[in-house]
């Protein structure tokens, strides 16, 4: 079988990164048969249940005070408007609710009282939920696991020599203390980042391997196209290129297998085909809904007549990953890889490639 890698290199990942455009795919799209059903993607809606007012400084979102942007404040959502959102999530195909405050941490009283009872009563709606609330305790995620949820977000948003360049009012270090407060209890740990903040292919490499070393990896891995914003320090970015999310989104599939990789911000850009070979490299969750907290995001309907044309059936709630298959099962369906594939274990690749040999030569004896 195969195995999940937790010393993934820079310098490996980047050689995955930049290979030529087809070899990635095919071996992308072969990790992500062997570990997901290449047919099913799971749509999320994202809520913004606290906006704007953040104290944080993070160059990329309009929610931090010190910015001038459009965005509209507003208080903490009430439990019943939550519920009527993710109802009306969950009849638009959604399996999903995650919940965003921009808050730097969670502060313990009734706002986070009244969270955990968001949690509770989306729980009941056999959904699963996830919040994004900034830094956590230790108590704060036992707390939060307790009252159900299945997720937390934290970002790692970039590598760790970039993200000074981005943020500086907290720490790499203290995205990933609330990745291991997280770890401490059930909850599933949500972690990604953000393409296209003017980090080099270096920078994206480098993210990767900061969350494929974690053990175990994030059970899903969002990768964001940035949404530049006027009013923000990024507002002259300009849009990354398709392929450079396809490459993003192949490289991370090789790297996490088992992982849920989410196509998230910055959709709105992508064509139907650009999102297919999104979907063909590994991506396998969505964000649904008008908006992504605050940035523009495609209509619920234009993403189900997507999947209606790309034969693409909307994930249920609460599904794990596959086992893989066993190495030959794998070798007799997808022949040989035309190398060792890097995505095993060492001791796992002359197996595999010379499995795959003797299907391919059975074959043509045929």
């Amino acid at each position: 079988m195969t195995h999940t890698r937790h010393d993934w290199t820079q310098r490996e990942i980047l050689e995955i990164y930049n290979k030529p455009l087809m070899e990635l795919l095919y071996e992308a799209a072969t990790v992500h048969r062997i570990f997901h059903d290449p047919n099913t993607v799971q749509v999320s809606t994202l809520l913004s249940i606290k906006t704007g007012g953040c104290p944080e400084d993070c160059g990329y979102c309009p929610q931090a005070a010190r910015y001038h942007t459009d965005i509209e404040g507003n208080d903490l959502m009430s439990v019943s408007q939550v519920k009527a959102q993710a109802m009306r999530a969950k009849a638009s195909g959604s399996s999903r609710v995650c919940m965003g405050a921009a808050w730097r941490n969670v502060k313990d009283g009734p706002e986070f009282d009244q969270v955990l009872e968001m949690v509770r009563t989306i729980n009941k709606l056999d959904m699963e939920v996830c919040c994004t609330l900034g830094m956590v305790t230790e108590n704060q995620a036992k707390r939060l696991a307790e009252a159900g949820l299945y997720a937390y977000n934290h970002n790692l948003d970039t590598s760790e020599e970039y993200y000074k360049e981005v943020i500086s009012t907290r720490g790499y270090e203290d995205r990933l203390q609330t990745i291991e407060n997280v770890r401490k209890t059930n909850v599933t740990v949500c972690s990604g980042g953000i393409i296209g903040m003017g980090e080099s292919a270096k920078d994206r490499a480098g993210m990767l391997v900061a969350l494929s070393t974690l053990d175990p990896q994030p059970e899903s891995v969002p990768i964001n196209a940035l949404v530049a914003v006027e009013g923000t320090p990024l507002e002259e970015e300009k849009p990354v290129e398709i392929w450079e999310m396809i490459r993003m989104v192949a490289t991370t599939r090789i790297v996490m297998p088992k992982t849920q990789v989410r196509l998230s911000a910055g959709r709105t850009n992508m064509s139907r085909e650009g999102q297919a070979l999104c979907f063909f490299a590994g991506a396998n969750s969505i964000f649904a809904g008008d908006k992504l907290l605050t940035t523009p995001n495609p209509d619920v309907n234009e993403d189900m007549a997507m999947f209606k044309s790309l034969g693409l059936n909307p994930q249920k709630a609460f599904v794990k990953a596959p086992q893989p298959e066993t190495v030959e099962a794998t070798a007799s369906k997808y022949h040989a890889l035309g190398e060792k594939p890097k995505w095993t274990r060492p001791e796992h690749k002359i197996e595999r490639n010379e499995t795959a040999k003797q299907v391919a030569k059975a074959e043509l004896k045929k």
